[in-house]
């Protein structure tokens, strides 16, 4: 499956899947919207299934209040799919939890994600530019990703370093157990 996701709609996925509590609220600060684009941007989400609407817990930011129940906004299976990440196991499953660490196999091919674990991956490693021309992300969707995706909610280690005309770099360390 293909999305199509606008950089505003990765940026917010991508924040999500960060959270343990996978709450596409309250809106990462980069994103400077203000309320009306906001709205749009979460509204288009919702319809596409990508976040979905939840009863909100003490202390959750709300997405909006309707006959006095508070709602949160909360990403869904499908947008975590979106870009690339498997959905956590659900309580019933008599498996282990998940490792911290992501099984290489559990990444699925041909997503955006495995696109730049692959190239991260590489040993000349990958640029912000390089991950942008295969990705179609602006530069600071990619340092999002890297940043909210790769490193907080994998936990994979991200190094970087500059190297001559290249520019900085960006490599998956091997120290992860990121080894496929």
């Amino acid at each position: 499956m293909t999305t199509n996701l606008t950089d505003r709609q990765l940026i917010i996925l991508g924040a999500a899947a960060a959270r343990s509590d996978l709450a596409a609220l309250p809106l990462p600060d980069s994103l400077k919207l203000n309320a009306g684009a906001a709205t749009l941007v979460l509204k288009s989400l919702i319809a596409r299934k990508l976040i979905e609407e939840c009863p909100a817990e003490r202390g959750q930011k709300t997405w909006q209040e309707r006959d006095g129940q508070r709602f949160a906004l909360k990403i869904t299976e499908a947008g975590l799919l979106a870009i690339g990440i498997d959905p956590p196991q659900t309580a019933e499953s008599t498996e282990p939890p998940a490792p911290s660490k992501p099984d290489p196999a559990a990444i699925r091919q041909g997503t955006k994600l495995a696109q730049v674990l692959d190239l991260l991956r590489r040993p000349e490693g990958a640029t912000i530019g390089e991950i942008s021309a295969t990705t179609d992300w602006q530069a600071h969707s990619v340092r999002g990703f890297i940043s909210g995706t790769l490193k907080k909610k994998l936990g994979l280690t991200i190094t970087s370093e500059t190297e001559g005309d290249r520019g900085r770099v960006y490599r998956v360390a091997p120290d992860t157990g990121d080894a496929a």
